[in-house]
């Protein structure tokens, strides 16, 4: 029986990040009126706190799994709450920011998971999901930057 190979999940986030960016490189075109998604609402701000938060908080359970702490729980409003500072302009500052800023964190999540194995990976310890489906669910944080999408 051949394996089936299973997907880079360090290489998983950094093009999450990379397609991101990608959008959000073309949000200083945005003209302050906020994308109704689903039940939600979305600026280029709450896109990049919302991505940035995710891959803090799934970065902050993976390691206190593997210190074999219990995960602290998060007390975040996620994408429930709309701030002042999410409807604010997005200029070319906060675009050097969110690059850099996520490109780091991208670069935190790719070194920590190239650190382990595949068995550390596909069973990693304490509850929840593995560490590489931790990383795979880290993906859909796309959708954050996908509700304000592609600006002229």
């Amino acid at each position: 029986m051949t394996a089936v190979p299973q997907e880079n999940p360090a290489r998983a986030v950094v093009a999450m990040v990379d397609h991101v960016l990608a959008l959000a490189e073309t949000w200083t075109a945005w003209d302050g009126t906020p994308a109704h998604v689903d039940d939600r609402v979305y600026t280029p701000h709450k896109a990049i706190r919302r991505v940035a938060d995710h891959l803090i908080d799934h970065l902050a359970e993976l390691e206190a799994r593997l210190v074999g702490e219990e995960p602290l729980p998060d007390h975040w409003h996620a994408s429930a709450v709309t701030t002042r500072a999410d409807l604010a302009p997005f200029t070319q500052e906060d675009l050097d920011e969110a690059r850099s800023r996520l490109t780091r964190l991208a670069r935190v999540w790719a070194d920590r998971l190239g650190t382990l194995t595949d068995d550390q990976l596909d069973h990693s310890p304490g509850e929840g999901w593995t560490f590489r489906e931790l990383a795979l669910h880290l993906k859909g944080s796309t959708y954050y930057a996908d509700a304000v999408g592609r600006l002229a």
